[in-house]
């Protein structure tokens, strides 16, 4: 087949979310099939600013085609109006024009998804909420694909998203949870719909923890956080209960955050901030680390998880996320806690049973050898794009 993928930010520096999750998807499927990448010119996801040329070009061996956003997103204005519509009655009309605040305004990707509509057997759009996927979609309903990596967010109401949701031929979600909350708020049952989550890329090499400890000079027991260091990750509420942790416990670990700084978190003696760092880097960090903490309140599926149970390392994750929770029960790879009280308890009991914490780790490979395989993702895929063949041809509102 021909698959096209639409996803708003598309590059090799661009190592984490729903654009690394649009890359190894666009990888992994490129082994059977014809696949051609859309995107736009954007790196930065909070301005939306051009930052790669217009045009024609090749990220690994995968054929992107990028074009400019005509706009960069003001994220204040965007911010204020957003907060004004899930306030107070509004219209249409109303949510388009957030919509376009939001952006990436790329009417040309869009015209060019109009143009070549007929071009691909399936276009597969990743993350509801942005304007290159509700438009792009719409514009061809009966070859669509969505991949919405939605979280618990009260804009899935929007009556601009029941469209969409309706619209498409078929959906990929990326876990129990995420369908749920869908299918509860949109009543869209109809839509064929196959929860399939991403395989996990394996390292560049074999990790080596000596390498990482070496190279920021980390000779003590550490836990890890991976990902943006932002409020909405949870990284400034995870330095704020760890620094409470610590200062009661001499012989406490560091906390170690790899990711790009979003929202900078006090310094402590403690609390080591690394920044981004390549993916060999990372990979090195999580077979040197005693656990990985995921304070994260809203995911659709949380890839380093993933990642950190391929490296065969317990979890500790915010339970007040449904998905976090809800992957820990389903692997029996990682604790959770459900409130500030409870994270310190939790800490000392891994801390306290490296045995039990190491069969944890082992749990979670098994599980993502078991459900996360690239052939389980080809096969889930090939499943979903039957049953979109089959069902009714979609008729748009």
């Amino acid at each position: 087949m021909r698959l096209a993928i639409v996803v708003q930010r598309y590059g090799e520096d661009i190592a984490s979310g729903a654009e690394l999750h649009a890359r190894n998807l666009a990888e992994l499927l490129q082994v059977q099939h014809h696949v051609e990448v859309f995107t736009t010119c954007a790196r930065d996801y909070v301005t939306w600013r051009n930052h790669y040329p217009p045009g024609l070009t090749t990220v690994g061996s995968v054929r992107v085609h990028r074009f400019p956003v005509r706009r960069p997103r003001d994220p204040r204005a965007y911010g204020l109006w957003e907060q004004y519509l899930l306030t107070h009655p509004h219209s249409e009309a109303d949510e388009e024009r957030w919509l376009r605040l939001e952006g990436p305004y790329a009417p040309q990707l869009i015209e060019a998804v109009r143009r070549r509509a007929k071009d691909f057997d399936f276009w597969i759009f990743f993350s509801f909420r942005y304007y290159t996927t509700l438009h792009g979609a719409l514009t061809v309903p009966d070859r669509a694909v969505l991949v919405p990596t939605a979280e618990e967010d009260p804009i899935i109401g929007f009556s601009i998203f029941r469209k969409l949701f309706h619209g498409v031929r078929g959906i990929a979600y990326n876990s129990v949870e995420e369908q749920r909350l869908i299918q509860g708020m949109t009543r869209n049952y109809q839509v064929p719909g196959v929860v399939v989550g991403i395989h996990v890329q394996p390292p560049p090499e074999p990790p080596r923890p000596e390498r990482f400890r070496q190279r920021w000079d980390i000779s003590e027991p550490y836990l890890l956080f991976v990902g943006r260091v932002d409020i909405n990750k949870g990284a400034p509420q995870l330095v704020e209960m760890f620094i409470r942790y610590a200062a009661a416990r001499p012989n406490a670990p560091l906390l170690v955050l790899l990711g790009p700084v979003v929202d900078p978190v006090p310094p402590h003696p403690r609390v080591r901030v690394l920044g981004p760092v390549d993916e060999q880097a990372k990979w090195d960090a999580l077979a040197g680390c005693k656990f990985l903490i995921n304070p994260s309140p809203l995911e659709s599926l949380s890839m380093v998880l993933l990642e950190a149970w391929k490296a065969r390392k317990a979890v500790l994750v915010n339970g007040q996320c449904a998905v976090l929770r809800g992957q820990c029960i389903r692997s029996d790879g990682g604790l959770f806690y459900t409130s500030p009280a409870e994270f310190a308890p939790m800490i000392d009991w891994l801390l306290e049973h490296p045995d039990l914490c190491q069969q944890l780790g082992e749990n979670g490979r098994a599980y993502v050898d078991e459900h996360y395989r690239p052939d389980v993702i080809l096969r889930k895929y090939e499943e979903l794009f039957q049953r979109a063949r089959a069902a009714p041809e979609t008729r748009v509102a």
